[in-house]
């Protein structure tokens, strides 16, 4: 994700997100509840915190074995204070990407996810770095 593609899409700037669910889908078995309709608000069943929440579509493939394949949309809390191990939007020397972080003593390393390409190497960050975890992605939203 170059910073000429980085565009969030702000969670507020929506003007609706409802939808229409059919009941549960059953995996084994067909359901019985054929017919049954409610509303579904994906504002209030993925987001946390609508103000500091925003909408990306992955730009690449170095996340494939974190389940982030090219065009995926994901959901981003600025909200959510990073962790060892999360995947997060981070900004380093000018540029953003999407990236495992391992935090540690020395430090942050910043994690490709594709173990088939080695194109992708891990970005140590260090204290010359100008760096920033810009927010933790909280869902990935996959097309079929």
């Amino acid at each position: 994700m170059n910073s000429s593609s980085f565009i969030p899409h702000p969670v507020a700037d929506a003007e609706s997100y409802e939808s229409l669910l059919v009941g549960a889908v059953k995996a084994g078995f067909p359901s019985p509840a054929e017919g049954v309709r409610e509303k579904l608000d994906l504002v209030k069943l993925l987001v946390r915190h609508t103000a500091s929440t925003f909408f990306f579509q992955v730009d690449g493939v170095s996340m494939v074995d974190a389940d982030m394949d090219e065009g995926d949309i994901l959901i981003v809390d600025r909200a959510v204070d990073p962790y060892n191990g999360c995947k997060a939007v981070c900004f380093i020397d000018g540029e953003y990407t999407v990236k495992r972080v391992e935090i540690g003593e020395s430090g942050a390393v910043l994690m490709p996810c594709n173990e088939h390409n080695t194109r992708y190497k891990p970005i140590p960050v260090g204290p010359d770095n100008d760096f920033l975890v810009w927010g933790v992605v909280t869902y990935v939203i996959k097309k079929a």
